[in-house]
């Protein structure tokens, strides 16, 4: 909206035209984002309590996360506040790729808010039915990955380019793409519903690989920095990277009380919500490859329930003592916070390798 307000500024003094700088835009979103959480976070936190919306322990979970029963949960709706604010004040509302990428996680948002409220109202850790929430998840994903294909050249958004190396794509045809951006976007949104299990563990490494991706987006809705990194030059597509830095800076001011030990945690509301988003961002810049590096913590923590849930059904043994994977490192007798870190740590070296894929090729 404050685009707008610029504009008509300019025609009384032309340093207004600055803000309409991508990054300029982008850095004031992420502060927007950032400050509105410190803002509304304590008020957010002291009314989830109020409403007795505490978290429910898995039976089946550590015994050390009993002291965690009764923390407000559903703090993603400031995650979710924070970026809708900051996108609809700083953000090109008349930019397609910016209103699906919002539109798309807020849905998801709503989707987690329906799993969160069963969870605490009817005191059940299992929440929606995993058919129904798959089918909303379905639903939402499929017109989602529809929609991107449609907004950008068809000879760019059916085909899937392979990092680290010049001009090579992989053929998919339109039916492909629209495939693959499901499983992208709904497969992204349960990882990181998986990973959302230790304080601060999701959040973090959720803002790293959306910051990065916001790189992407800024370099591909650029002509001559797409052209210079040999990827896909995609008109209009640079205004994600107001989205992404939304997200970095909601993410952030969330971490601040989301930290160990968290006054509040984010839920599903916030955890499916922002997973969806870092698979719009990489469906949208065509780095879905990327995302799967980057995003490596929650690809480790999503396979390692398959395969935990596999093994058990087919060999009556489990893999690992407990899945998700950072359960299994806690009951290998890591400390909570020893293991939030160094899956910290990892992600940001894989953020490292995923940014060096704009140059190495």
């Amino acid at each position: 909206m404050l685009l707008y307000l610029t504009d008509w500024l300019m025609q009384f003094e032309p340093a207004f035209r600055v803000f309409h700088y991508i990054t300029l835009r982008a850095i004031l979103a992420t502060l927007t984002a950032l400050v509105t959480s410190f803002v509304i976070g304590p008020g957010v936190i002291r009314w989830l309590t109020r409403l007795k919306v505490g978290q429910a322990i898995r039976e089946d979970g550590p015994q050390t996360h009993l002291v965690k029963a009764g923390t407000p949960t559903m703090g993603g709706v400031m995650i979710l506040f924070s970026i809708a604010l900051a996108v609809l004040l700083w953000g090109d509302l008349t930019n397609p790729w910016l209103v699906t990428a919002l539109l798309t996680t807020l849905a998801f948002g709503v989707i987690g808010f329906v799993d969160d409220y069963k969870k605490v109202v009817y005191r059940d850790p299992n929440g929606m039915k995993a058919r129904h929430k798959y089918l909303l998840q379905s639903i939402v994903g499929l017109a989602a990955a529809w929609t991107l294909y449609h907004l950008g050249p068809p000879e760019v958004m059916s085909h899937l380019l392979i990092p680290f190396m010049k001009d090579t794509w992989l053929p998919l045809g339109a039916l492909g793409a629209v495939v693959l951006g499901y499983f992208v976007i709904v497969g992204s949104s349960n990882a990181v519903n998986l990973t959302d299990g230790l304080d601060g563990l999701a959040i973090l490494p959720t803002a790293m690989v959306a910051g990065a991706l916001g790189i992407f987006a800024y370099v591909s809705g650029h002509s001559v920095f797409a052209h210079y990194l040999h990827i896909p030059y995609l008109p209009g597509v640079g205004e994600l990277a107001i989205f992404a830095g939304a997200m970095v800076g909601a993410g952030l001011g969330f971490l601040w009380f989301n930290a160990h030990p968290a006054q509040v945690f984010m839920g599903d509301v916030g955890s499916l919500a922002l997973g969806a988003a870092l698979g719009v961002l990489a469906i949208a810049t065509r780095q879905e490859l990327v995302l799967f590096i980057m995003g490596g913590v929650f690809v480790m923590e999503t396979i390692s329930v398959i395969l935990q849930v596999g093994s058990y059904k087919l060999r009556g043994k489990r893999i690992f003592l407990m899945a998700p994977i950072h359960h299994h490192f806690e009951q290998k007798g890591w400390h909570e916070s020893q293991v939030i870190v160094r899956f910290w740590i990892i992600t940001i070296i894989l953020v490292l390798v995923g940014l060096a894929s704009l140059k190495i090729r």
